[in-house]
C-alpha cells in the first residue's frame, strides 16, 4: 500500500449510472425538433407571411405564435404525466406524489410570464414586435436570476424553504445545478429515482463536485443574465425586422458557445476529480453532508483563475513593476533632504559615504566637508567648495 492511502475508503468517486454515448441519437433528434420549432419556425413564418401575403400583422403574428412551443408544450405535459401517475419512478426522493420536482415547477413559472408577454404582444392592430422578439431573452432572464439567487443564499448560508427536487425541506441550499440536472436526467433524460439516488450520492460525498457545478452555475446563470441584457439593449435599437431575428437567434449562438466551452471543461474537471480520489484528496469535511465549507482539491477554473495574471501581460507587470533608478527609496540612492533654514546648521549623514560628512549652509556659499578614515587611521583633510551666484 502506498504511503499516504488510507485502507478502506473508495479510490473513486461513486459512479453515476446514466451515458450520454448511448443516447447520442435520441438526444440529436430530440435538438434537431427543438431548433427547427423554436428558431426556424417562427422566423420562416414571420418573414414569409409579412412580406409575401396580404395578411394583417395582426394575423400574421396571431398565426406565428399559435405554431410557437409545440415540442415545449408536449414536452410540459409529457413530465407533469411522469411526475404525477402513482407508479411514477421519476419523481423526486421521498416526496410525495402531487409534488413537481424544481424544473417543472419553474417551467411552469416561466410559461405563464411568456403567455402574457406573447398575449400583450400581438392583441394590438399593429402588435409589438420587439416585445415577442423578447421570449427567449426572457427565459434567460428568468432562469439565469433564480438560479444564481438560489446559490447566493447557498453561499450565506440559507437553508432550503421548501423541498427543492430530492433536497428536503429545512437541508442546505442546494446548488441550482444539481437540481436541474438531477429533474432533466431523471424525468426527460429516463434515467428515474435511480439516477437521483445516485447523483445524490455523488454530491454529498465529492466536494469537489459540488465545487465543480457551483462554478458552472455560476458561468451559466451569470452569462444568461449578461447577454440576455445585451439582445435586450439590441432588440429595442436597431429595426424592427432585425430585432425579431436577432431576438430568436442570438440566445442559440450564445448557448451553442457556453456550451462549447462547457464540455471540455466538465470533462477536465471530472478526471480531476477522479485523480483526487484516487490520492485519497476527494472527501474533505464530514462524509455524506452537504458542507459549503469542505476542503478540496483545486478545479479547473481556479487553476485558470491563478495562472491567468501570468497570461496577461498588462496584469503580470502591475504585480512586479520595475523599481524607478532615481525614485526616492529606490537601492543606491539617497534619501531626499528635509529643507533647512538659512540660518540654521544641520548635520546629516550622507549616503552611501565612507564616513560622516557635515553640511553648512551661510548665504550663497555652502561649505561642504568630509571626513573619512584612512586605513591607518590618519583623517584627511576637508574639502571646501563654493558655489555659484544664484540670480535672485
Amino acid at each position: 500500500m502506498e504511503e499516504g492511502i488510507v485502507s478502506g475508503l473508495p479510490s473513486e468517486p461513486p459512479p453515476l449510472p446514466y451515458s450520454l454515448h448511448t443516447r447520442k441519437k435520441a438526444i440529436a433528434i430530440f435538438w434537431t425538433i427543438f431548433v427547427i420549432d423554436t428558431l426556424g419556425q417562427p422566423l420562416i413564418l414571420y418573414w414569409t407571411l409579412w412580406y409575401c401575403t396580404n395578411l394583417s400583422h395582426n394575423l400574421v403574428f396571431s398565426i406565428v405564435t399559435a405554431c410557437l412551443g409545440g415540442v415545449s408544450v408536449f414536452e410540459y405535459f409529457y413530465r407533469l404525466y411522469n411526475l404525477f401517475r402513482k407508479s411514477s419512478r421519476a419523481r423526486p426522493l421521498n416526496a410525495k406524489s402531487s409534488w413537481l420536482d424544481f424544473f417543472h415547477i419553474n417551467f411552469t413559472i416561466v410559461w405563464l410570464i411568456l403567455a402574457v408577454e406573447l398575449i400583450v404582444g400581438t392583441v394590438p392592430t399593429e402588435p409589438y414586435v420587439r416585445l415577442v422578439a423578447m421570449v427567449l431573452p426572457t427565459v434567460m432572464f428568468y432562469f439565469g436570476f433564480v438560479h444564481l439567487t438560489l446559490d447566493v443564499l447557498r453561499m450565506m448560508g440559507y437553508k432550503a424553504p421548501f423541498r427543492i427536487s430530492s433536497t428536503p425541506k429545512g437541508s442546505v441550499m442546494p446548488t441550482a445545478l444539481y437540481a436541474l440536472i438531477e429533474d432533466v436526467v431523471a424525468v426527460d433524460g429516463g434515467g428515474g429515482q435511480i439516477y437521483r439516488y445516485a447523483l445524490r450520492t455523488r454530491y454529498l460525498s465529492s466536494p469537489y463536485f459540488r465545487r465543480m457545478l457551483f462554478e458552472m452555475n455560476c458561468f451559466w446563470s451569470g452569462g444568461s443574465i449578461i447577454f440576455a441584457a445585451v439582445i435586450t439593449a439590441i432588440i429595442f435599437t436597431v429595426s424592427e425586422p432585425v430585432a425579431f431575428t436577432l431576438g430568436w437567434t442570438l440566445p442559440f449562438a450564445w448557448a451553442g458557445v457556453w456550451t462549447l466551452i462547457t464540455i471540455p471543461w466538465v470533462q477536465s474537471d471530472l478526471r480531476r476529480e477522479k485523480k483526487a480520489w484516487a490520492e485519497n484528496r476527494g472527501q474533505g469535511g464530514i462524509p455524506y453532508v452537504d458542507d459549503i465549507t469542505a476542503p478540496t482539491a483545486r478545479t479547473r477554473f481556479a487553476s485558470v483563475q491563478e495562472s491567468l495574471p501570468n497570461l496577461l501581460p498588462w496584469v503580470r507587470d502591475k504585480q512586479a513593476p520595475p523599481s524607478a533608478p532615481f525614485a526616492e527609496g529606490a537601492v543606491g540612492t539617497a534619501p531626499k533632504a528635509d529643507s533647512l533654514p538659512d540660518s540654521t546648521p544641520d548635520t546629516t549623514p550622507a549616503a552611501n559615504s565612507p564616513g560622516p560628512a557635515s553640511t553648512t549652509l551661510d548665504g550663497r556659499d555652502e561649505k561642504i566637508r568630509h571626513s573619512t578614515e584612512t586605513p591607518d587611521g590618519a583623517a584627511t583633510e576637508p574639502v571646501n567648495a563654493s558655489s555659484t551666484d544664484e540670480k535672485k
